[in-house]
């Protein structure tokens, strides 16, 4: 075998290794187990609970500890640690079935200690809800029935009711719980459901039985502690040597263990007598406890030992408190109290830190300047006192440089009509907050609103009473020392529109008339409409009578024409015209009178055509008259003819030359 190769005094000193490291191990005592509730052990549903375990153990801080958590005896959390920080079991939002009676089990290597039960209450249950698939149904149907306990957790157990009648009781381990239910009896029928939450029942508790009287004696051996220098002032730095012995009947000293314990920190351990000498510092300040362990008995003795600083904890001091980029800065490191007996304030020395980098040289007074140019002025900056090998450190300080506020911005929120109110944004790109906003109106200020956060905005409501009032208004932005207004406000001005005239002309060279226009069929007429106010404007012209405009135009003036490039009589009639713009104000213009009278070249024709008629008249009277006559002669003559036939031939000759 290897072990079996090796020398005589290897064999040796592993034995004695191993036995000193069982020796260690065995001087772990656990003093206390405390376990406790937060906030308090009643507590209402949905608080933030932590159940605490808390242990008090002497030993090496090396030493692994294991924790064990138990609620009415069922183990619900575990933990181990080399540490002997709390162990913390958090219930975030706890509900009914964490209530219960929770201990802490701690063991250490081969020692183990049970903390006293603590019972955790909980009150308070959410009202569960009830879904069913229909309201209405038929005789002989099913209703399917749903009731959940919102956010619960645990052993529930689910009652249905009818008309204040138990339907059905469901246990089940989920929030919700569903049921089929078929309706027989006609009627209107009311439901409803509730829950419990299943927890250990509680114990009954009997009578206590008979008495009997026990006497337990002392043990007739004590420890005592003594602390070098003795009755001398002790300041840091100087050698501190403590020890613990035993008083009394040493009988039973084999099983006896001492400890010295600073706190919960094991400084020494040994049989009847230990000791521990240190390098006084004023944080060793405090109870010094000799602690002798006999079997389950626990005795002790105690010290308190002050320790006087040699000198005070450095205070770092920057000024000015507020720095802005590219500005310097001072800072200043200072221990105001140290011990005249020892030292002289020249003896102690000082150090600056920015980030863990040394800023400042062997030799230093305290005060550093850091100047403006330097790139990185950001950081955790902290300082170290140095006098007889003791260092101290000062809090730290976190310099962040604030950014100068930059130029701000004045904007428009939304339409700005003369007349009414209207929002603007005053913003700045960068500068640290917070940042005061001011509105002002010709160089003065109008008002102010501070900006500390950066979701948040500097809102002001403005109220223009003329177009021009726009270039009065500009913000000033300022942090601090710096401060810088906008440019003026540059915003497109709505300017409602008012005094709509309509004006008819049949000759735009001409004056247009605002009454009224006689004008011959066949001419163009010019129906203008003009409007004061801002563009773009949307002229309309309407005729009495049509709820249709005539025509429409959108014009970036404030005049408007419309056209009708031939009248005719049906022309004729009152026309107004309507404007409007983006303010939607609507001005309406008065009414004007359009007469179209028949063209001259028509009342020739009538004229002429009458004449015509008359002519023709007369031509047709003439020849009818003419032809009545011309058929009287002949008939006439015929007659004649006939009633003289004796008539000599001379005288034939002669009526016929007649």
């Amino acid at each position: 075998m290897p072990i079996l190769r090796m020398g005589p005094r290897l064999l040796l000193f592993t034995f004695v290794l191993l036995s000193t490291c069982q020796t260690v191990e065995s001087q772990l005592v656990i003093r206390s187990v405390v376990l406790t509730i937060e906030p308090r052990n009643s507590v209402s549903r949905g608080t933030d609970v932590t159940v605490r375990c808390q242990a008090t153990i002497n030993s090496d801080r090396s030493a692994k500890r294991e924790y064990t958590i138990y609620r009415d005896d069922t183990v619900v959390y575990t933990h181990s640690s080399n540490t002997s920080e709390d162990v913390l079991y958090r219930l975030p939002d706890a509900r009914v079935a964490n209530a219960g009676k929770y201990k802490c089990l701690v063991k250490v290597q081969d020692k183990e200690q049970m903390s006293l039960p603590e019972k955790l209450t909980l009150t308070g249950l959410k009202t569960p809800i009830l879904h069913i698939d229909k309201k209405v149904l038929s005789e002989g149907e099913n209703v399917k029935m749903r009731c959940s306990a919102p956010e619960e957790t645990g052993n529930i157990l689910f009652t249905f009711y009818m008309d204040s009648t138990d339907l059905k009781d469901v246990r089940t381990n989920t929030s919700q719980v569903e049921m089929t239910y078929n309706f027989k009896d006609v009627g209107v029928r009311r439901l409803h459901c509730d829950y419990k939450v299943i927890l250990l029942a509680n114990a009954v508790s009997s009578n206590i039985s008979n008495v009997i009287d026990v006497t337990v004696k002392e043990l007739e051996i004590t420890p005592t502690i003594s602390v070098q220098p003795h009755g001398t002032k002790i300041i840091e730095g100087d050698n501190l040597t403590i020890s613990c012995s035993v008083n009394g009947n040493k009988q039973n000293s084999s099983e006896a263990k001492m400890h010295l314990l600073k706190g919960s920190t094991m400084l020494s351990f040994g049989e009847t007598s230990t000791t521990h000498s240190m390098t006084a510092m004023a944080e060793d300040s405090g109870k010094f406890e000799c602690m002798l362990e006999m079997g389950t008995v626990l005795k002790q003795a105690t010290e308190h030992v002050i320790i006087t600083e040699l000198f005070s904890k450095p205070v770092l001091v920057m000024e000015p408190m507020e720095v802005f980029e590219k500005e310097e800065f001072r800072l200043t490191c200072k221990s105001t109290n140290y011990s005249t007996e020892r030292i002289s304030s020249s003896k102690i020395t000082y150090s600056i830190y920015r980030d863990n980098y040394k800023l400042t040289p062997d030799r230093f007074n305290g005060t550093y300047v850091v100047p403006a140019n330097v790139q990185h002025q950001n950081g955790k900056y902290y300082c170290i006192a140095n006098a007889r090998n003791v260092s101290k450190y000062s809090g730290s300080l976190n310099v962040k440089a604030k950014v100068p506020v930059s130029k701000p911005e004045i904007m428009s929120i939304g339409k700005v009509i003369v007349g009414k109110p209207f929002q603007v944004r005053c913003h700045s790109d960068q500068g640290s907050l917070p940042i005061n906003y001011t509105l002002l109106r010709r160089g003065k200020a109008i008002n102010s609103i501070a900006v500390g956060e950066s979701h948040h905005e500097a809102i002001f409501s403005i109220t223009l009473q003329h177009h021009g009032d726009i270039e009065d208004y500009k913000c000033r932005a300022k942090n601090r020392r710096y401060a810088l207004d906008s440019n003026k406000l540059n915003t497109t001005v709505i300017v409602p529109l008012s005094g709509a005239k309509l004006g008819i002309s049949s000759d735009l060279s001409a004056a247009p008339s605002e009454l009224s226009l006689d004008v011959a069929e066949g001419y163009a007429i010019y129906l203008l409409c003009s409007v004061q106010g801002s563009y773009p404007i949307s002229f309309k012209w309407y005729k009495r009578g049509n709820a249709k405009p005539l025509y429409t135009i959108t014009s970036t003036k404030t005049t408007g024409t419309y056209q009708i490039p031939q009248v005719t009589n049906e022309h004729s009639g009152n026309y107004y015209c309507l404007a409007d713009n983006p303010a939607e104000k609507t001005s309406v213009s008065q009414d004007i009178t359009v007469d179209v009278r028949m063209a001259r070249w028509k009342k020739g024709l009538i004229v002429a055509c009458c004449l015509l008629v008359v002519a023709f008249a007369v031509i047709g009277c003439v020849l009818h008259f003419r032809s009545q006559r011309g058929a009287r002669d002949d008939a006439t003559e015929l007659s004649v003819r006939s009633a003289a036939p004796c008539l000599h031939e001379g005288e034939s000759d002669q009526w016929d030359a007649r």
